[in-house]
Formats: C-alpha cells, structure tokens, sequence
C-alpha cells in the first residue's frame, strides 16, 4: 500500500509529536484492519510526546514499542492468582439478527438495557429479546432505542458508514481537534527525568475504556491521576483493569456539593480527561467556559463516540457499538465469510483513542511550559475507527505465539480483588520508568481531594 504508514497518519494529527519511533517484536493480530499497527502506533506516539515533556529544552529520548506487547495490552492485561475478573458484558449485550441485517445492543448500563426492553416490550431472558428483535428492521429499532435513552447499533458497512450523515461528518473532521489557549500562569516543567510526570495532577471524568487508559498510562510515569464517577456507576468488569495507579472518588454533579468539590479539584489541576457526551457536563453546569473560569491552565481533552459534529454528536456509545456503526464488524464478516459480525480481536477503538489522549495531553503540557499556551483536545472512537479502516489488512496473519511467563512484569500486585500479574508494559522511554505506585482498586474509595 502506497502514501503514509498508519503511524504517520496518526502522528501527523498531533501537532509537535516527535517521530523515530522504533517497533520490536513480530506478529499480527488477525483481522480486516491492521489492528496490531494501530496499538503499537498509539502507544509509541503517547511515549513519544512523554519523551518530548521529559526532555524539557533537551532534545526528546529515544521511544520504543514492543508489538507484541502492544497487542497484549489492547485486550486485558491483568492475570489473576486464585479469583475470577466478573464477566465484561451483561447477558442481553450482544448482536441479534434482525429483520434485515444485524444490530447489536450494549445492556451493560441498568438504564440503557431497561430502554432497549421497553422498546421490544418484551422479558429479560436474551431468547424472547432474540425474538423480539427478529420482527424489527435493523435501522428502526436502532433508532428506537436511542430514541429511548438506550444504546443500539445497526451494522453498516464502510461504504455505507461513509454515505451516511454522521460518517460524512466524521470523515470531514480532523482524526484529532486540537484548539490552544493562551495560558495565565508559569508552569514548571519534570522535576525528575527518571519520574517525569510526578507533581501532575490529573482529574479523570472517563468511564470504561478510552479515557482510563490515558489516565492508567500517565499514572505509569507519577502522574497523581484522581479519578470521579457518580454513585450510581459500577464497571466491576474492567474497573480490576483500569483503576492501577488511581485514586478514585466519588461526587455527584447534580448536587451543590458535589459540584463545589469538583470546582476545588479542577482549580488544583493540570490535566482534565473526560468523556462525556457533547453538551452533558454544559448540562451539569460544567462547559468549557466555566471551566476554564476556574482554571485557565488545565489541558483540556475530552473524547466522545460518534464524533463532535453531525447529527449524531451527542450519541451514546461505546466502541462496540461504533464497530457496528463503522463498517468495522461488517469487514471482518465478510472477509472471515462469518455467519455474523465480526468485530476486531480487541476494543481497539478505545484503547488507541485513549493512548492518543494521552498524548494530547502530555503534548499540551509541553506546549504549556515551552509556549506559555495550553490547549483543548477532542478525540471520537469514530474517527479513530476512521483512521483504522483506511488501512486494511491484506495478508493473513496467523496471531501472536501463545503467552508465556516471560509475557508477564515481574513481581504481584495486590490489588483489591486479590493477587495478579501484570503484562509487561510495551512502552520503554529511554530514561524513564513506568512502574505504578497504587495497585487496582474499587471506585469511590478515596476521598475527593489530591493526596
């Protein structure tokens, strides 16, 4: 294939991302789509803009990626010792076949999965959904169901993902929206080149996958990364995943108090990852004006699923989902001559968006103690799934050698399930250690203030 590796088509929407990134292992994912390339293509350019804020005036470390690895940590990297990870998926998430094609629902949210019910008006058991389902056109019931406050994807291939209004939107958006600011304050640069994000402080108002990435990956290299969700949220799935290195908190913004907590945490910060839909923390009383009232020095990057413009901007969704949306899970079926759809061997969607975020972050505090400037980010798991499908995959590769000891970082961590391994980290910046200071715990258990 001809014009720009799938790296420098990533790195190109990162203004200031240093390249020479060098790439070890060997393997491939197998899949329509050069998922493997996009792991260790994410992962390098976060390390790359690492190597940037570490070097101060200096020139950026040398950045490497293991392959392998990276496809590693694309899927889940946690080895329980003696205890079980709950399943990721309520028993009603999943694909169903409809009247004329294929629709998945996403039940893992009680609100999400009480409105794909009372749309079907039908029972909790997946066999009378499956038949319920049966009798609706893909499209309507899609529409349906977020009508209702649910989350639904009809399946799309890419050519008609591309006709489509939100695809035609998405495809004329840049992979990354990145707007700068001037900044108010002088802001130091690393104290310790070996820990180069300690001092950082990074309120983290993501969920699930995309954004506690970014916030698992800057905690590796002493970021103090608090994460906030509502009373209600529980993600006992993946929270064993995505919590190492954080605290976590709780606080509703609805309520005065909690709003006011977060005001004093967002005063305090330097860093501000979320992922809520368009409109919704404005809704909360929380836009970006607002924020940057209280503090006009945060970098800003947020992240949301079909994209920040188009009709379906303010969309739920979740990378599954937008993998039907895309034409992703439609390619895979038709090159694997599938029964039904068939999605990438990993939520790749969320992991790469949230390493991207990630390094739009740390490029933002580069720019912010280089340039007096700090920035906003905005990343979608569509346009990320954009990027992907422009590079398909045109051998067939057999998948990675299966695991072994030597996949895995020395040493337990005691998280608060129980004892686990860890795989070994894909990302080595030369000069820098990735290690986390907290093991995985349950949410809400931290207060809401910065150690």
């Amino acid at each position: 294939m001809t014009g720009p590796s799938l790296f420098e088509a990533l790195a190109d929407a990162l203004p200031g991302l240093p390249r020479g990134l060098a790439v070890t292992g060997r393997g491939s994912l197998p899949s329509a789509f050069r998922t493997t390339d996009l792991a260790a293509a994410s992962m390098g350019a976060a390390g790359l803009a690492l190597s940037l804020w570490a070097a101060g005036a200096g020139a950026p470390a040398p950045v490497t990626v293991d392959r392998r690895l990276a496809s590693m940590w694309f899927g889940w990297t946690l080895r329980p010792r003696g205890w079980d990870v709950p399943p990721p998926w309520d028993p009603l998430t999943g694909d169903y076949e409809a009247r004329d094609g294929w629709i998945r629902l996403h039940a893992n949210v009680p609100r999400h999965r009480a409105a794909a019910l009372r749309v079907l008006g039908t029972g909790a058991e997946r066999a009378g959904v499956a038949a319920a389902i049966a009798r609706w056109p893909a499209e309507d019931l899609e529409e349906d169901v977020v009508r209702e406050g649910g989350c639904a994807a009809a399946m799309r291939t890419v050519e008609a993902w591309s006709a489509h209004p939100q695809g035609r939107a998405v495809a004329d958006g840049p992979l990354v929206r990145v707007r700068p600011r001037p900044a108010e304050k002088d802001r130091p640069g690393r104290a310790d080149p070996a820990r180069p994000l300690a001092g950082i402080r990074v309120l983290d108002l993501t969920r699930v996958l995309a954004g506690p990435v970014a916030g698992r990956f800057l905690a590796a290299f002493g970021a103090s990364v608090l994460r906030v969700d509502p009373p209600w949220w529980d993600e006992p799935g993946v929270a064993p995943e995505v919590t190492l290195g954080k605290r976590c908190c709780g606080l509703d913004l609805r309520e005065a108090d909690g709003r006011a907590a977060f005001g004093r945490l967002l005063g305090e910060c330097d860093i501000l990852l979320h992922g809520y839909r368009p409109g919704a923390l404005a809704g909360l009383g929380w836009d970006e004006d607002a924020r940057r009232a209280v503090n006009p020095d945060t970098v800003d990057v947020g992240l949301d699923a079909y994209g920040w413009t188009g009709p379906w901007a303010d969309r739920r969704g979740f990378d599954s989902l937008v993998q039907m949306s895309s034409g992703v899970a439609a390619a895979g079926m038709a090159r694997e001559g599938a029964a039904g759809p068939s999605p990438l061997p990993a939520q790749a969607l969320d992991h790469a968006t949230g390493y991207m975020m990630a390094a739009s972050a740390l490029l933002g505090l580069a720019r912010r103690a280089r340039d007096g400037e700090t920035l906003s980010a905005r990343h979608s798991l569509a346009r990320t799934a954009r990027l992907l499908t422009a590079f398909p995959e045109t051998g067939r590769p057999a998948g990675h050698a299966p695991e072994t000891e030597g996949d895995l970082a020395d040493g337990v961590e005691h998280t608060a399930w129980g004892p686990a391994r860890r795989v070994r980290f894909p990302v080595a910046v030369e000069g820098c250690e990735a290690r986390w200071d907290l093991a995985a715990g349950p949410l809400r258990a931290s207060p809401p203030e910065w150690p």
